[in-house]
């Protein structure tokens, strides 16, 4: 029995995963954003919301803040 032959380079390593929110398949390390802090690279370390899903919701999210005249105030 060849173990090289059963297991592959693409079995070890982190490939890709399938995005929340878009529904696209991505490559795991370039396009997600790592939420844990661990030894090794660990797949349940990445989000699963892809980077441009990410920006794209916090950005939405963002307010702009209305900045009334300020005065001094009337002692």
């Amino acid at each position: 029995m060849e173990l090289d032959k059963q297991i592959r380079l693409g079995h070890l390593l982190l490939n890709d995963r399938k995005c929340t929110k878009c529904g696209e398949i991505k490559n795991l390390v370039d396009s997600f954003y790592r939420t844990r802090k661990y030894k090794g690279p660990v797949s349940s370390s990445f989000s699963y919301e892809c980077k441009e899903c990410t920006i794209r919701r916090v950005s939405s999210k963002m307010t702009t803040k209305v900045v009334d005249k300020w005065e001094y105030p009337d002692w």
